[in-house]
């Protein structure tokens, strides 16, 4: 007789009582909701084109324990720039008045209804769902023993490769130095990080391609940093660059002014901190503001919804470009199995910042699998990383 096993408890199979009385979908009720706040270091600090440079970054750990003990792990980031303004402190206070009461006593494997209950809870909130929902999309794989990816379409590529974000520096010899150790780590694609200085910002862009524009892809991110003349003056300059993409110059309410900088020149324009939601990216596509689209785990929701924009720009013929705000290995498994499982093309992203060129500590007991530009997942179940808890308690930040 075939039959289910959880938490080492035999019992009838799936075939024999069917799947909402069997074993593994009773094993998938949530029991409660556990929340660690920690501050991880970069190596150096971390500059983009709003705000001081960074010491380090925010970072909230969700562990949702379930009946059946097994444990799903999601991550977020209190990230407090263009497109996002929660904190450690507003994160945990969605998540644990508004919520955990709804997520009590319902089973993982209701995935979709559980989404729609929390956003209609609460408006605007993807950084406080993206750890829910990927922990749910972590326990489905545990408690059925297959990868996240498994569950998002199935393996469609053995690897995924990754690019390289270059913060702001005032030191364009050391850029351009770290550029070239990369490149010699194997990495082919690279962003270069502007939005404070026109001016400054396409000379840096320019040495970049001079140097390197024949052995790599370079790209430009603004991080909705320039008003419209200076997006105008940098556009100017780099048009001839023949850079991949420009990523968003203007601040997220000005979508009119992306869809005419993507009229009035050659050089493909990337949207990213003003696509939150589908509604905002069919607006994106409605408009023609941009050909290249990025997402992120916390900004966009978690993996699922990030599917689900990934569907709606490849039918309308943009190009993704899968990214993460830097932070810890959680939220780069997640993007990672989603990238996995993708059939189409994608471009080389910061999928997983944190591991390749900005962090200086992780929380993972074994790091992700990297040789050269490609990203490995693996297949264990879920998402297929373990939380170290050492590390965890070092970290913790008490608010």
């Amino acid at each position: 007789m075939k039959v289910d096993s959880v938490e080492g408890e035999t019992i009838p199979g799936v075939g024999q009582l069917g799947w909402s009385n069997s074993g593994l979908h009773r094993g998938g009720v949530i029991r409660s909701i556990e929340l660690i706040p920690v501050k991880l270091p970069f190596r150096t600090n971390f500059k983009i084109a709003f705000g001081a440079p960074r010491p380090g970054i925010d970072v909230l750990v969700l562990k949702m324990h379930t009946e059946s003990g097994l444990v799903g792990i999601g991550e977020t980031q209190a990230w407090l720039r263009q497109g996002s303004r929660d904190t450690l402190r507003s994160l945990i206070s969605i998540i644990e008045e508004q919520f955990v009461p709804r997520l009590v006593g319902k089973n993982v494997f209701n995935h979709a209804s559980i989404l729609k209950e929390l956003r209609e809870a609460v408006w605007g909130t993807n950084y406080a769902l993206a750890p829910v929902s990927d922990a749910i999309l972590d326990l489905q794989g545990k408690i059925l023993g297959v990868p996240a990816y498994q569950l998002l379409g199935g393996r469609s590529r053995e690897s995924v490769c990754a690019g390289i974000t270059l913060g702001i520096s005032q030191d364009e010899n050391a850029l351009l130095e770290d550029v070239a150790q990369w490149l010699e780590q194997g990495f082919t694609s690279f962003t270069v990080k502007v939005g404070n200085d026109p001016e400054r910002d396409a000379n840096v862009v320019e040495k970049v391609v001079h140097a390197f524009g024949d052995k790599a892809i370079i790209r430009a991110d603004g991080n909705s940093g320039m008003d419209w003349a200076g997006a105008l003056r940098f556009m100017n300059r780099v048009e001839g660059l023949g850079l991949d993409a420009v990523e968003q110059l203007l601040p997220p309410s000005d979508m009119e002014g992306m869809a005419e900088l993507a009229r009035r020149y050659n050089t493909p324009i990337m949207a990213d901190e003003m696509v939150s939601y589908a509604s905002d990216l069919l607006r994106v596509i409605q408009m023609k503001a941009a050909t290249v689209f990025q997402t992120k785990i916390a900004k966009n929701g978690g993996a699922w919804a990030c599917k689900q924009l990934w569907e709606i720009g490849s039918s309308a013929g943009m190009r993704i470009f899968p990214g993460n705000h830097p932070g810890a290995s959680v939220a780069s498994a997640a993007a990672l199995h989603l990238a996995t499982a993708w059939p189409g093309p994608l471009l080389e992203g910061p999928i997983a910042v944190g591991i390749n060129e900005v962090l200086a500590e992780d929380i993972i007991t074994e790091p992700i699998l990297r040789k050269g530009k490609h990203l490995f997942i693996g297949d264990a179940p879920g998402l297929g990383v373990t939380l170290d808890e050492d590390k965890l308690k070092h970290f913790k930040v008490e608010l």
